[in-house]
C-alpha cells in the first residue's frame, strides 16, 4: 500500500484592519479604554502581555517596551510609541494615586508572577512592580484571606473594543488581537523587514511571521492586476 502524508490544513489568514480602519476605531472606543487598544496597536502586544505590564517594563529612554514571560515564557522588546508619552505619563500618575493610596490604607498591594514573592516578599507594595493598568478594586486571592490588586479585566478591553468596531461602521470581525495583526501588517507595508517584524512580534520562526506577506495591501511587488491591465 501507497502511504499518503495527511493533508495540512491551509494556514487561515488574520483578520487585518487599514490604517484608516484603525484610526475610526480609536477615535471612538471610551475614553478609558482608549490608551490601552493604542498601545495594542502602537507595540503588537498581546492582549494579556499589555494587562500584565509592570511599570518598570516602561523605557521612555530607549522608547521600548519590555515584556516578561511572554508566549513560550520568553522576554522580548518591543517599541514604544513616542506620540503615546503624554498620556502614558498622565496614567502613571493616575496609578501612583492608586498605589500611594492603597499604601496609606495598608493594603496587601498588586498581585506578583510566581516565584518573585519568596525571594522579594514587599515588591508589590513597590512602585516598580504596579500595573501600569490596574483593576480598580482588591480581589481575594484563592486558599488565601489575602486581599490584592489585579490588573485590569481582559473582557473589558475585549467588550470595549467589540463596541467601537460596531460604532465605526466596520463590518470586519476585528479584536484586541486584530490590533495585533494590523501592526505587523502595517510595518511589512512601510518596508520594515520581516525580520524585525518577527522578533517585535516574538514569534519562534519567521513562517509564522510570512503569513501577513499575505493580507499585505501591496502582495508581489511589481505584479498588475490582470483586471487593471485591460
Amino acid at each position: 500500500m501507497v502511504a499518503f502524508d495527511p493533508a495540512k490544513r491551509p494556514a487561515k489568514l488574520p483578520e487585518v484592519l487599514s490604517r484608516e480602519e484603525v484610526k475610526k476605531v480609536l477615535v471612538v472606543v471610551s475614553p478609558e479604554y482608549q490608551l490601552p487598544l493604542k498601545l495594542l496597536y502602537g507595540t503588537g502586544l498581546r492582549l494579556m502581555e499589555l494587562l500584565r505590564l509592570r511599570v518598570k517594563d516602561l523605557d521612555f529612554e530607549r522608547h521600548q517596551v519590555i515584556v516578561r514571560a511572554g508566549k513560550g515564557n520568553k522576554d522580548r522588546v518591543t517599541m514604544l510609541p513616542e506620540s503615546l508619552r503624554t498620556a502614558i505619563m498622565a496614567q502613571l500618575e493616575r496609578v501612583r494615586a492608586i498605589w500611594e493610596k492603597d499604601l496609606l490604607e495598608k493594603r496587601g498591594g498588586v498581585s506578583l508572577p510566581e516565584g518573585v514573592e519568596p525571594k522579594f516578599p514587599n515588591a508589590g507594595r513597590e512602585w516598580p512592580w504596579q500595573y501600569v493598568f490596574p483593576a480598580p478594586n482588591h480581589s481575594r486571592v484563592p486558599a488565601s484571606e489575602r486581599r490584592l490588586r489585579h490588573h485590569l479585566q481582559e473582557d473589558n478591553l475585549q467588550r470595549a473594543m467589540k463596541t467601537a468596531v460596531a460604532k465605526a461602521g466596520i463590518s470586519k470581525r476585528a479584536t484586541c488581537h486584530t490590533l495585533r495583526h494590523s501592526f505587523a501588517t502595517h510595518l511589512l507595508e512601510s518596508g520594515t523587514d520581516i525580520r524585525t517584524v518577527q522578533d517585535l512580534l516574538g514569534h519562534k520562526d519567521v513562517s509564522t511571521t510570512m503569513i501577513y506577506t499575505h493580507v499585505m495591501q501591496k502582495p508581489g511587488l511589481g505584479v498588475r492586476r490582470p483586471l487593471d491591465a485591460v
